[in-house]
């Protein structure tokens, strides 16, 4: 892989197709449309890549009107990337929900199964009140938008819609402000569809601004499955996983298809979600008791504190046997196998992703001591703590 102009490097090998990537390297969602072009690239025949570190809507490269190489795979996110595009004289594969270009063929997420599986999420928690939150400015946006509130329109439910301000850059401090008051606006508990994750980070940060419960009274699910961007939220972010790399992966099957001489026609190739990754910020039943509110926000903040139940009784403001009683009703667990539950996810998640001693990880997800960790870690999950770690870095 070369990040000089493919125009100016000798082709050692001429059977070798040339291929530029005109995709962006600053979001996790284009990355991981890269890693499905590798994918294909490395499972078929070898391509020369070209591949410029660009950012979402940057202009057409200098470069790109005298290129000579084999085949081009873009995100055409404007008119001109588009004029450039059209006159190329390689075949052109385009990753946009935009489609400037209509005469070449294209690959793009289905943004009304993405809704589905969003408003179905949201359905199988019980939630009666629903939101979106998008961008006007992206199609794709706009799509899901439509889509989420006709699948709950079916069901007889109404959609609140964000209003962004024109006036506020999308990404300021001013713009969280705002969503911080519509947030307050909408009844609760709601469930907010957000059109990718960094606008679901935004609603969660609104939601710390205003001291409203995440999942409790808002939970909120985006799309992209940035697995950083996710993790790095308030509360982890549940989220959509468009199948990014699969649509990577079909994109450069098209073009090696159209290189081999093979006639495709210039027709939009939708890919289907692959799921949804949940996190604590939709990891909930919608319930409108603000006792049971209070009582599992507070087992969700503490747990790895290592509380009682008793403390939860504390905080919940009502008595004990009623407690346990309206928790086990609701989430099917008592409040006791509550706290154990975001312990041992908080076990899981640092001996997945750290490389902390298990003692460490014992004292931090708030068990007494490490021999009681790795008993309840062992009931829970059938092996020690040990063993989980080192059957799933060999997977």
């Amino acid at each position: 892989m070369t990040t000089q102009p493919p125009s100016l490097i000798p082709a050692l090998h001429s059977a070798v197709p040339r291929v530029a990537l005109l995709i962006e390297t600053s979001n996790g969602y284009a990355r991981e449309l890269l890693h499905g072009v590798e994918e294909y690239i490395r499972s078929h025949s070898p391509w020369h890549i070209f591949l410029a570190e660009r950012g979402r809507g940057d202009a057409p490269p200098d470069w790109l009107n005298a290129w000579d190489g084999d085949g081009i795979i873009a995100r055409v996110e404007n008119k001109k990337i588009a004029q450039v595009l059209s006159k190329a004289k390689q075949p052109v594969v385009d990753l946009s929900s935009y489609r400037f270009l209509k005469k070449v063929p294209s690959v793009m997420t289905d943004s009304k199964a993405i809704a589905e599986l969003a408003a179905t999420h949201f359905l199988n928690r019980g939630f009666t009140h629903f939101a979106f939150c998008g961008l006007a400015r992206f199609p794709w946006s706009r799509q899901r938008g439509e889509h989420f509130k006709k699948a709950l329109f079916e069901k007889k439910h109404y959609v609140h819609a964000y209003k962004p301000s024109s006036s506020n850059s999308e990404d300021s401090e001013k713009e969280i402000d705002v969503i911080a008051k519509w947030l307050l606006t909408l009844p609760k508990p709601v469930a907010i569809f957000a059109c990718y994750d960094a606008r679901g980070r935004q609603i969660l940060d609104a939601c710390h601004r205003v001291n409203i419960s995440v999942p409790e009274e808002v939970a909120v699910l985006g799309v992209d499955n940035d697995e950083l961007l996710c993790e790095l939220c308030p509360q982890p972010l549940s989220s959509v996983d468009p199948n990014p790399r699969r649509s990577g992966w079909l994109a450069a099957s098209l073009l090696d298809q159209i290189m081999q001489g093979q006639k495709i026609e210039p027709e939009v190739h939708i890919v289907k979600p692959a799921g949804i990754s949940t996190r604590q910020s939709t990891d909930v039943l919608a319930v409108s008791d603000v006792n049971i509110v209070r009582a599992l926000r507070y087992i969700r903040e503490n747990a790895c504190k290592g509380i009682t139940v008793d403390d939860v009784v504390s905080e919940s403001g009502i008595a004990r046997r009623t407690m346990e009683s309206r928790i086990k009703k609701l989430i099917g667990r008592s409040p006791h196998e509550e706290i154990m539950r975001v312990q041992f996810q908080r076990a899981q998640r640092l001996l997945l992703h750290t490389n902390l001693p298990v003692t460490v990880i014992s004292e931090r997800a708030g068990f007494e001591n490490p021999e009681y960790f790795s008993v309840a870690f062992k009931r829970l999950s059938g092996m020690p703590p040990a063993t989980f770690r080192r059957k799933h870095s060999e997977a």
